[in-house]
């Protein structure tokens, strides 16, 4: 699995114009799967995630996780961060099928909803509009084939 995940002040995502999940101070999450990814990955992806000591203290060193800031998750699944970039015209054989990137986007919110986490979320496979206040900016990319 992949994510990008951003610090934010605020991110929402909106379909046709509503707006269907929105959040203030966390982590705007971009989430990939991959065709050999499995929930055991997941957990570790939501481990790491929830527990990403990367805002700010009373000192102003990034030294809090998502429960110490009183943040919260938005998710929005992402198959674009499998891209096959060896051409112009990018590839995505490389991501999931929806039959298998489907029940790991809901776990992945699941298990960071079982970590006491409000999580906010898109819509699989739809044409999404997000929007976010980056917070620093702090981002970070990970892989779980490298955590």
């Amino acid at each position: 699995m992949r994510a990008v995940v951003t610090r934010v002040s605020s991110a929402s995502v909106a379909i046709d114009g509503e707006t269907v999940g929105q959040i203030g101070t966390g982590f705007l999450v971009l989430l990939g799967v991959g065709p050999d990814d499995t929930e055991a990955q997941a957990e570790k992806l939501a481990d790491k995630i929830c527990g990403l000591r990367i805002f700010s203290d009373e000192a102003g060193k990034m030294n809090l996780n998502l429960a110490a800031a009183g943040g919260a998750l938005l998710v929005v699944s992402q198959f674009t961060l499998y891209a096959d970039i060896k051409s112009r015209r990018p590839g995505f054989t490389k991501a999931a099928p929806p039959a298998v990137a489907i029940p790991l986007y809901e776990k992945f919110m699941a298990l960071c909803r079982d970590r006491g986490f409000q999580v906010a979320h898109g819509e699989f496979g739809a044409d999404m509009a997000v929007s976010s206040v980056n917070d620093g900016p702090v981002t970070i990319w990970m892989d779980t084939e490298t955590m």
